[in-house]
């Protein structure tokens, strides 16, 4: 087997298995705070979070398969585990930046929903 296609096999399954990790545990976790911020309708938090988790896994999925290429020389296991390396490491990078937006934007919309909560009501 080529360098190549073995770069390819193990670049996709690492990277899919951490991008299906990552989706589970915000989907798990996020629920919390999307009921939250719904004010305890589960039926349109968990709505959400599904639409959410499907919009992540198609931004992740989407960039591991725009930068599977790889256009330098794989010569031996050195440079294919380089390779690996650095493919891999973006991937966590982004996964981690995905991470931290997902948390921002919960946090954000859970405090806007406790402000206008918490504001009486004209009737």
């Amino acid at each position: 087997m080529n360098y190549f296609i073995l770069t390819y096999i193990v670049y996709l399954l690492i990277s899919i298995a951490l991008t299906v990790w990552v989706a589970r545990v915000l989907f798990s976790n996020g629920r919390i705070f999307l009921v939250d911020i719904f004010h305890g309708n589960t039926l349109l938090a968990d709505s959400v979070n599904k639409l959410l988790v499907v919009g992540f896994y198609l931004i992740n999925v989407g960039y591991i398969s725009l930068v599977l290429k790889e256009t330098g020389v794989i010569a031996d296991a050195r440079v294919l585990i380089e390779v690996l390396s650095r493919k891999i490491g973006t991937i966590i990078l982004i996964l981690g930046a995905m991470h931290f937006l997902n948390l921002t934007i919960f946090f954000k919309l859970r405090s806007r929903a406790q402000q206008t909560g918490s504001q009486p009501h004209n009737q």
